[in-house]
């Protein structure tokens, strides 16, 4: 795989999606930046070879074409003196140093144009590792916050199906209990010997009362006799 599909996968990778797929997203999130950062050292130093080939190409092309105009030169002056001959292998020399000077001319111009598309996508990637970095605290908060909830609803989920509460409510059950027996009890035990002689003294209040009533009915009849 070359530098620029390893380059082009890492920048279509979505941050996001970790979330979805790890079973450790903090851990995740973390490990692909470093990943990243580490990828993008990767990529400088193949940027910084890359120009450095750009720049020996165009110094050897700047060095055949000096040589081939230095010859170029020296074939006037031979035609200017009338060597003729002189003047061909001077001709042959320049156009020697002219076709390698055209060869690495062409190989200087495509290396700027590799280098160019290598510093785009070097671009990208420190700007997807910037965005990358401003999103890891939060995602990291995100994804707590989910593991906080889904606590909250286990724990939610978990009341009222056994457990402290259940048997919380089942002592309370039994306290009410005992305090019913308790006062069912309490009103079974007052016909006590005290409440016995209570009652036969207020019987015997009702029985003096009823003779006071009768003799006192009877008085008026006796006087009338």
């Amino acid at each position: 795989m070359s530098l620029l599909d390893r380059v082009g996968n890492l920048l279509r990778a979505n941050i996001n999606d970790l979330l979805d797929r790890a079973e450790d997203p903090e851990k995740m999130i973390k490990q692909y930046i470093l990943d990243m950062q580490n990828q993008l050292i990767q990529v400088k130093t193949q940027v910084a070879a890359a120009i450095a080939d750009e720049q020996k190409l165009y110094q050897r092309y700047l060095q055949n074409q000096e040589e081939a105009d230095n010859w170029q030169k020296k074939a006037e002056l031979a035609v200017s003196k009338g060597q003729d001959d002189l003047a061909k292998q001077a001709l042959q020399r320049r156009n020697s140093f002219q076709s390698v000077a055209d060869g690495f001319k062409a190989q200087y111009e495509e290396q700027k144009q590799q280098v160019e598309v290598l510093k785009s996508a070097l671009e990208k990637l420190e700007l997807k590792l910037e965005e990358a970095e401003r999103k890891k605290d939060l995602l990291i908060a995100r994804s707590r916050r989910a593991d906080a909830e889904r606590q909250i609803h286990d724990t939610l989920a978990g009341i009222g199906q056994g457990g402290a509460l259940e048997g919380f409510e089942r002592m309370e059950e039994k306290v009410q209990e005992k305090e019913a027996r308790a006062r069912a009890a309490a009103e079974l035990d007052t016909d006590t010997l005290e409440d016995k002689f209570a009652a036969l003294e207020k019987e015997g209040d009702v029985d003096k009362q009823l003779e006071e009533l009768k003799a006192k009915l009877r008085k008026p009849e006796e006087g009338g006799a």
